[in-house]
């Protein structure tokens, strides 16, 4: 039976998409009760997941001996491994995907981190991993850096569907947008099908609490402890203002006349980092219509058992959302400097993941090819 909660979320127009992924979800059906108990409807992946589901090597083990049997090495074998997971798991929310015409069923999978300063480089990876994982309803997430917003237009012109992530700011996701439209237009005069095109622009939440937060603490004046565990939520109401803004322009409408879709946006980042905090403070504050959260399943358990939905809370909170920016400026936050470390961090830490996920495996490897 579904859950109340988790339905709720999904009737104000949410689409729940797991922040999680490793075989052994894949291999005990665990996905599939989620789509079915929790009305889970897409997965998202990224570096730190893998790495995370490598770690526990058994579910990996008999495939790490085949490829180090047949020589792999370590780059090679992270690629094998993930893309059969991620396209496993294409396979399991195929269902989904064929039930909603393609907007949701989706699995995303991020191009190589070490490639977010280099365009051409994450071109060619979004490239050979959709090739790869060969399923319609994947996605490629490549990150919203300065360097990845022409690749996101150049592979959207090859009619690939794309996950953007990382982004941190308004001013960065009006650009994304822009990318985005730039991508459907290419992808139309190549002759692609705009309806078979999907995208989604991740805009990171919590992350930005954890950083104001901390500015607001070491200000340490009444006022700006007030604003703390405002910032984030604020921060994407404004983002869906923005959303609503680009996708209601004539530019929009014509490509929406093809059949194309809007780029969804889709709250990342939706574990709370305070425990002081409300526990699903970001999904039930940033419900709204033609959304997705991504949530890690420390939040989702959380949502379904004592998350509160109460309908749209975004749409009215405009006004608010811009007051806590302003004031947030008035203490002395600088929220440009904010967005750019976050960004800075969010792209090392990725890499710093991706290196582990490499030793890791490396390490298996090595222990196989020594038997």
């Amino acid at each position: 039976m579904t859950n109340s909660n988790t339905e709720a979320l999904s009737e104000v127009g949410v689409s729940i998409w797991l922040d999680d992924l490793n075989r052994t979800m894949l291999e005990q059906d665990e996905l599939a009760k989620l789509v079915e108990e929790k009305n889970v409807v897409g997965v998202t992946t990224n570096p730190t997941i893998f790495a995370t589901a490598l770690s526990d090597g058994a579910a990996y083990d008999e495939q790490v001996k085949l490829l180090a049997a047949d020589g792999a090495d370590v780059d090679e074998a992270v690629f094998l491994i993930t893309t059969d997971d991620v396209r496993n798991a294409c396979d399991q929310l195929m269902s989904v995907y064929d039930s909603t015409d393609g907007k949701d069923g989706r699995v995303s999978i991020e191009v190589d981190p070490r490639l977010a300063k280099d365009t051409d480089g994450t071109i060619e990876s979004a490239k050979k991993l959709w090739k790869s994982v060969d399923r319609p309803n994947a996605m490629i997430k490549i990150p919203a850096t300065q360097a990845g917003l022409p690749a996101i237009t150049a592979v959207l012109a090859e009619g690939i569907s794309v996950n953007v992530t990382l982004i941190f700011s308004l001013d960065r996701y009006r650009a994304v947008m822009n990318a985005y439209l730039e991508g459907l237009e290419q992808a139309d005069k190549n002759g692609h099908d705009l309806s078979k095109i999907r995208s989604v622009a991740s805009f990171f939440v919590s992350r930005v609490d954890s950083e104001i937060d901390k500015r607001l603490d070491e200000i340490g004046t009444d006022e700006a402890k007030a604003l703390k565990g405002k910032a984030g939520v604020a921060n994407a109401r404004l983002a869906y203002q923005a959303f609503e803004e680009v996708f209601s322009t004539p530019r929009w409408q014509s490509l929406a006349d093809d059949g194309a879709h809007v780029q969804r946006p889709l709250w990342a980042s939706t574990g709370v980092k305070n425990p002081e905090y409300k526990d699903t403070m970001y999904v039930v504050d940033l419900a709204v219509a033609d959304t997705v959260n991504t949530m890690p399943p420390k939040t989702l358990d959380a949502l379904a058992d004592h998350g509160e939905v109460a309908g749209d809370q975004v749409t009215g909170g405009y006004d608010g959302a811009r007051e806590v920016l302003a004031q947030l400026d008035a203490v002395g936050v600088d929220y440009n400097d904010v967005v750019k470390v976050l960004e800075d961090e969010g792209v090392s830490k990725f890499e710093g993941s991706w290196g582990e996920l490499l030793d890791s495996v490396k390490g298996e490897l090595d222990k196989a090819a020594a038997k």
